[in-house]
């Protein structure tokens, strides 16, 4: 059974960037909503014991359409959650280190040219959806965007992703209202690079 991801901190404790309301109903609403589906549409499937990674990678061979389709909305709700939440902390390293710090600078020429990259996705993306930094096995970076609950597994791009940031409605308007941006500011200021640096590192190794 998949659980998602326990905040271990207070939800208000990203506070004055995402207000504690939103991480709230984020967590507890949104993504438990999510993983109960998706735990379920799983067992439908018949494929219990392949980790989600297996089954967003490989919705083709599930005949059924409907499920689906089930299966990518709610096991990328599931995937996609996970790792925005792990990603947060309000005691943020705010610049990567080792490998990953040098890729950027090879890949965009700074840190700053990267989260430009990152911003200009997600302010971009139309409707809901996500801006993603990932990487391949070689270390090669890459910067998209996905609508829905869609991300680089399920579009089968060969990209692990180890940034995620979230677009849809429901992780800002509550503060920002319809102001994405200063949403997409903000979460830098709580984006954790020092696990970034770490999930860099697992899939290069």
């Amino acid at each position: 059974m998949f659980t998602r991801y326990e905040l271990p901190y207070a939800f208000n404790a990203l506070e004055p960037h995402i207000d504690a309301l939103t991480m709230e109903t984020h967590s507890t609403k949104h993504h438990a909503t999510y993983t109960t589906n998706f735990n379920a549409k799983v067992t439908e499937a018949g494929l219990d014991g392949k980790t989600v990674e297996e089954i967003l990678g490989n919705l083709e061979q599930v005949a059924d359409a409907a499920l689906r389709t089930a299966l990518r909305n709610n096991g990328g709700g599931f995937y996609n959650h996970n790792l925005y939440f792990s990603i947060l902390s309000p005691a943020a390293v705010h610049a990567p280190a080792g490998k990953l710090a040098e890729k950027i600078n090879a890949t965009f020429g700074n840190l700053d040219a990267a989260i430009e990259a990152i911003t200009v996705k997600a302010i971009a993306q139309f409707g809901s959806g996500w801006a993603w930094l990932s990487a391949n096995n070689a270390g090669e970076l890459v910067v998209t965007a996905t609508a829905n609950q869609d991300n680089p597994i399920s579009e089968k791009t060969g990209y692990t992703p180890i940034l995620a940031l979230d677009v849809w409605e429901h992780a800002y308007y509550l503060k920002y209202k319809n102001v994405r941006a200063d949403y997409v500011k903000a979460f830098f200021n709580v984006l954790d690079w020092k696990k970034v640096s770490e999930l860099y590192d697992a899939v290069t190794t």
